[in-house]
């Protein structure tokens, strides 16, 4: 069963048998090269059977940054995932910096599946979305009610002063605790990257619940980056 690439790169982020989510960025380096990866994945994984029933699906998405690949993949288990790496994974590789020679694999995660959502808009269940932004933050050691405090933080910033929860452009908001306790990182989905851009020129400097999100006790670090859907492959029916 080979894989099938899908027109609509928005994995399904609740299915009843995913268990693990792995998250990894790839440096490449200029806006050209990031598409000759995207079509060097596409072939390298078209071109063989499908690895493994518990891989439920694979995601790339392209940074605004001309720079960064996103991988997202959902699996039954992490022991799937770490099967995946000792059989399958060194010849797709291969094959891909065969045809985009200096690919830099900048870090990978590993978080178990979305921990608490919310609809950003009322029209947001049924968009398909035009980008997504990922915020990623670490704290200064394993603490899993840290993790649950902040994700709720977040959620109730996303509200707005007004606590509706309308945020124009806006689909829906998706966080990920890390399997190590020590991260979470938010899947945020927009109709373009217009939309997102606009809401953090006008929402993220004025709201206080916001900023607060990246002053809590124990963070060390955050990012935020803007990409867009490229390529969803599954195993097909």
């Amino acid at each position: 069963m080979n894989a099938v690439a899908r027109p609509d790169a928005r994995p399904d982020l609740y299915r009843p048998t995913l268990g693990a989510v792995l998250a990894s960025t790839w440096s490449v380096g200029t806006a050209a090269r990031q598409q000759a990866a995207i079509e060097a994945i596409r072939t390298a994984w078209e071109r063989r059977d499908w690895p493994d029933p518990r891989l439920l699906s694979y995601s790339v998405y392209v940074g605004t940054d001309e720079d960064t690949l996103l991988h997202y993949s959902q699996w039954t288990d992490q022991e799937a995932y770490d099967a995946f790496v000792r059989v399958h994974r060194d010849d797709r590789n291969a094959e891909i910096d065969a045809a985009v020679p200096g690919i830099e694999r900048v870090a990978l995660h590993r978080y178990a599946p979305p921990h608490r959502s919310a609809v950003l808009s009322g029209d947001g269940a049924a968009a398909v979305p035009g980008a997504v932004a990922v915020v990623e933050v670490d704290f200064e050691g394993p603490d899993a009610d840290r993790q649950d405090a902040w994700v709720e933080a977040a959620v109730a910033a996303l509200a707005g002063e007004d606590g509706t929860r309308s945020v124009p452009g806006g689909i829906g908001a998706h966080f990920h605790r890390s399997v190590d306790d020590t991260r979470v990182l938010g899947f945020t989905e927009w109709e373009g990257v217009p939309a997102h851009v606009a809401w953090e020129a006008v929402h993220a400097p004025l709201h206080e619940a916001w900023q607060r999100l990246f002053r809590r006790p124990g963070l060390v670090g955050s990012r935020v980056h803007r990409y867009v859907p490229a390529l969803s492959l599954d195993a097909g029916a």
